[in-house]
């Protein structure tokens, strides 16, 4: 990318339009149970409506970051950003299936091109930072909006008189927001360098031993352990659940909001040695599984308050150190591409409770992700001794 001009709170900006679209993004978790008791949707449609959102995501993810490296940031983000809100308001009209399914396709689609093409973005508009900034800005965002989203989104559809409405209006009038703000941003010229890559790709570094074992092992579960937190172990429960929409909107806000506090520690760990925050966010994984197989065994609502934290810290934790790791690796004209593929890695950890599900659910199953984040754990110490592409000596000390 070339030099741009720009002012100190332009990466503000962007950030703030990350943090819109992750709330757009993640408010869907919290009204599951809402669309269950107002229209009466059962399990299955529920899945479908949750899963729709990555059959959008992970191609934008690919293609949008190579796009953003091709054409540049600010083109490929803010027709996204200003399509956010549009996602939204399909949820708002639309009662159908398949209507509600367009909604969060959609918002699978801008989520996809958000995430890579605006960490990217925020990166370029770091470059006078400490190293490790760009990453802790973008997570920070992100998580913010994850977090937030459901928390309000809960609390408001569980005392609304119209839940099926009100509680997207404060996403509708933030992305409104983060568009106007966003517009005057400039946006880095790309590079013309050489012929130009095919727009949906796979950085070659991606494919080398140091991103395959020390980085990709790990990805996933940035987003298993929020997914095991907040979809999986309430949803095993079988006890009573009184105000089961806003339980569910504070243990996401819990969760995720503990990923953004742990992220400060998270930059210093790696800054003490390299992918040490990602090895300490597999140990909170393996915590995290621990604690929900006591919560099942106990039928205990109130501990998930306890054991989401701690996974929602490892969330955090795993995004990080992965994020800095890819920025490192990545060459700077397939930055984008390059975090694209990372964020794919990532989003597979959704999956995690329908897997949980399918080999029969319950403690035995979250004892297998015990000790798949065990062995994950075992894979990444070993991998960060591989030496980066291009380096002479190991990486990481």
């Amino acid at each position: 990318m070339a030099a741009m001009r720009s002012s100190g709170s332009d990466w503000r900006r962007v950030a703030l339009a990350m943090f819109a679209v992750g709330w757009g993004a993640n408010q869907f978790t919290a009204m599951l149970l809402a669309y269950r008791d107002e229209l009466g949707t059962s399990t299955q449609v529920r899945a479908v409506l949750f899963g729709v959102y990555a059959a959008g995501l992970v191609p934008a993810l690919l293609v949008g970051g190579a796009a953003s490296d091709r054409w540049g940031r600010r083109a490929v983000v803010l027709p996204a950003v200003v399509a956010s809100p549009l996602a939204t308001l399909l949820l708002v009209l639309e009662r159908s299936s398949p209507g509600l399914a367009a909604g969060r396709l959609l918002a699978g689609v801008c989520s996809g091109i958000v995430f890579a093409a605006a960490s990217a973005w925020v990166a370029e508009l770091s470059v006078d930072e400490a190293p490790g900034t760009a990453a802790r800005r973008a997570a920070v965002a992100l998580s913010a909006g994850f977090g937030v989203g459901p928390l309000v989104t809960g609390l408001v559809a569980q005392w609304s008189p119209a839940p099926l409405v009100v509680p997207y209006v404060p996403h509708l009038v933030l992305g409104v927001v983060a568009v106007v703000l966003l517009w005057p941003v400039p946006g880095p010229a790309p590079a013309r360098t050489g012929p130009r890559p095919p727009l949906l790709r796979v950085p070659a570094v991606t494919r080398s031993r140091r991103f395959v074992l020390a980085v990709a092992p790990s990805a996933p579960w940035v987003f298993a352990t929020a997914a095991i937190s907040f979809a999986y172990l309430p949803a095993e429960l079988t006890g009573p659940q009184p105000g089961a929409l806003a339980f569910t909107g504070v243990l996401s806000g819990l969760t995720l909001g503990a990923g953004v506090l742990v992220q400060p520690l998270a930059r210093r760990l790696d800054e003490r040695r390299v992918l040490l925050a990602g090895q300490v966010g597999l140990l909170l994984a393996v915590l995290g599984c621990g604690l929900g197989v006591v919560v099942l065994e106990l039928d205990a609502r109130l501990l998930l308050l306890v054991a989401g934290p701690v996974l929602g810290a490892g969330y955090g934790c795993v995004l990080v150190s992965g994020l800095r790791e890819t920025e490192r690796l990545a060459a700077p004209a397939e930055r984008g591409a390059t975090v694209a593929v990372f964020y794919a890695l990532t989003y597979l950890g959704f999956a995690a409770p329908y897997l949980l599900g399918a080999i029969g659910g319950g403690t035995t199953a979250l004892v297998v992700a015990l000790v798949v984040a065990v062995a994950s754990l075992a894979v990444v110490t070993l991998g960060r001794r591989v030496p980066a592409p291009g380096a002479g000596a190991v990486s990481g000390g």
